[in-house]
C-alpha cells in the first residue's frame, strides 16, 4: 500500500513472525482447514517498533488512520496480532468485501501524494459490519471470524483481516 517494501528496507525481508502464542493458536485451525480444503495466507504479523516508525514517517498518523500512533499501541509490534485470509487449496484468496488492507493499486498514488477521501470511503467496505459486498463475500468473512474467534482471537471492527490474540495488551512489545 505504501508503494515500498518496508520490511525489506530495514531487513526483515518477506517473513511472518509471530508469538508462539499465536501461532499455538493458529494451528488449532488446521484440522478444519484440511477437512474443507482450505488453507490460510498470513500478510502481515510481528511488526518491529523500527518498522512501525518507519511507516508512520511515510504517512503520518495526523493524515490518515492507518496505524496506530506509538509502536506500543501496535498489536503487530507485540507479535500478538495478524492479518490474515483464507485460500482455496491452491493458494488463491477466496472472496472478500475488499483486498487485505483494502489496497487496489490506484489508492497507494492517491495516499502518496496526501488523498484520502476515496480511499476513506473505500475503507468502509473492511469493516466487520459491512453489508454491501456479494453474499459469497460476506459468507467468507464471517467464516474467517468465526474460525479465528473459535482459535482464542478478536477482530477489530474496522479491517475484516485483522486478528489480535486475546489479551494481547499484556504481551511486551518485541524489540527484534
Amino acid at each position: 500500500m505504501l508503494g515500498r517494501a518496508v520490511y525489506k528496507e530495514i531487513g526483515y525481508g518477506n517473513a511472518a513472525y509471530m508469538h508462539v502464542d499465536v501461532k499455538s493458536a493458529l494451528l488449532k485451525l488446521v484440522p478444519f482447514l484440511e477437512e474443507n480444503s482450505l488453507k490460510m495466507r498470513i500478510c502481515d504479523a510481528y511488526r518491529p517498533p523500527v518498522a512501525h516508525k518507519k511507516l508512520l514517517e511515510i504517512i503520518p498518523r495526523s493524515k490518515a488512520k492507518f496505524f496506530a500512533e506509538t509502536p506500543e499501541k501496535s498489536s503487530h509490534c507485540h507479535g500478538t496480532a495478524i492479518d490474515i485470509c483464507l485460500t482455496d487449496i491452491h493458494g488463491h484468496n477466496l472472496i472478500y468485501p475488499t483486498e487485505i488492507d483494502a489496497y487496489e493499486k490506484h489508492f497507494q498514488k492517491q495516499v502518496s501524494i496526501g488523498r484520502f477521501d476515496e480511499f476513506d470511503l473505500h475503507l468502509q467496505k473492511a469493516r466487520h459490519d459491512y453489508q454491501g459486498a456479494p453474499a459469497e463475500a460476506i459468507k467468507n468473512r464471517e467464516q474467517l471470524k468465526f474460525l479465528m474467534e473459535s482459535a482464542g482471537f478478536e477482530a477489530i471492527l474496522h479491517e475484516w483481516w485483522h486478528y489480535n490474540i486475546k489479551g494481547w495488551q499484556n504481551y511486551p512489545v518485541i524489540e527484534w
